[in-house]
């Protein structure tokens, strides 16, 4: 059974953990302790995290179980999706990449982030329309790409436009939500959409007898974060079932990554319906759960991204990207895995 190490995250406070004075040195806010203990039984908290919540229904007993009630798994998992779930008082922590929080914070809602995964590894591939003459991200230039600004799919453009030398007035940046790419692809809207797996894979399946290409990408989405309004970090027993939530985020990982046969069937062959093969294959891709225990290298991260949406006018970007963390919750996730998986 995966444990929650040094007496469990929710019993750990942030000022317990060995760098976490240090690293909050340039924190929006001073370095505060938060509440300790299991919150109250009744406290519910909204949550958007499928994959935690089939991470939990794979491993069973070998996690163990929330100390607070889920009162619903919304099904939000798309930045702009999710933002406006916490605009509508619906939801009260989701897992996105940076970009959201980032968009939040520029329209002026408020939230934190409280919890931050690395993955150093490249996370999308760019698929191309049928019949399209595209190999490389050279080949971008002159061409429709599908963009979500609001999205990590957007970051992994502009950063791919960045490296590759491409301007954004060489290029024809299609607003689209990501939810639409595939559509708009098999349509002819636009020439080129990055694509997360295992959609990457049932797009090529299907469309690579027509010249549909999948070229990876070279740029990593660095940071899969938690990220809570502050409005609901106002309430005790919510930050204590917000310090909870982060333990089972991070030891569903760990569970996924060292019982990789039993999470590609639930979840690649059973849930999403791509075969044993194609499974294999994309896990091969797939990162090792890597856990900051500074998230100074994340600030840094978050910045750049910031910067790229401020240069291309996308945003005014009147903030530094520091603001988006509430490192208080910096040595929660850390505290939750075995050694192996943080990174020092």
């Amino acid at each position: 059974m995966i444990s929650v190490l040094l007496a469990g995250a929710i019993l750990v406070t942030a000022t317990g953990c060995s760098t976490a004075s240090d690293a909050s040195a340039n924190a929006a806010e001073p370095l505060a302790g938060l509440p300790t203990g299991a919150p109250d039984q009744d406290t519910t908290l909204r949550i958007a995290g499928r994959t935690t919540q089939l991470q939990l229904e794979a491993a069973g007993a070998a996690i163990d179980p929330l100390a607070f009630t889920v009162g619903e798994w919304v099904n939000a998992q798309g930045g702009p999706d999710v933002i406006q779930a916490f605009r509508a008082d619906a939801l009260d922590i989701a897992s996105n990449a940076i970009i959201p929080p980032i968009q939040a914070h520029e329209i002026g809602f408020d939230a934190k982030i409280v919890a931050v995964l690395e993955r150093p590894e490249p996370s999308y591939v760019f698929a191309t329309a049928p019949g399209t003459d595209i190999s490389a991200a050279a080949d971008f230039r002159g061409k429709k790409i599908a963009f979500s600004q609001g999205q990590s799919q957007g970051d992994t453009v502009l950063r791919t436009l960045q490296t590759a030398g491409i301007s954004y007035d060489d290029v024809e940046l299609v607003p689209l939500p990501s939810t639409q790419f595939l559509t708009a692809l098999q349509g002819g809207q636009v020439d080129v959409a990055p694509l997360s797996e295992p959609a990457v894979t049932k797009y090529i399946d299907q469309f690579a007898q027509d010249g549909a290409v999948a070229i990876p990408s070279k740029e990593p989405d660095l940071l899969s974060i938690l990220w809570v309004p502050t409005k609901v970090l106002a309430d005790e027993d919510n930050v204590r079932a917000v310090r909870d939530y982060i333990r089972v985020w991070a030891q569903g990982q760990v569970w996924a990554w060292e019982n990789p046969d039993d999470w590609k069937q639930f979840y690649y062959v059973d849930t999403e319906g791509v075969t044993a093969e194609d499974a294999d294959r994309i896990w091969a891709t797939a990162n090792k759960p890597s856990f900051p225990r500074s998230w100074d290298r994340a600030e840094e991260w978050a910045q750049s991204s910031l910067d790229l949406l401020v240069d291309g006018g996308f945003i005014t970007g009147e903030f530094q990207a520091g603001v988006l963390f509430d490192r208080r919750f910096e040595g929660d996730a850390v505290s939750a895995v075995p050694a192996e998986y943080i990174k020092e």
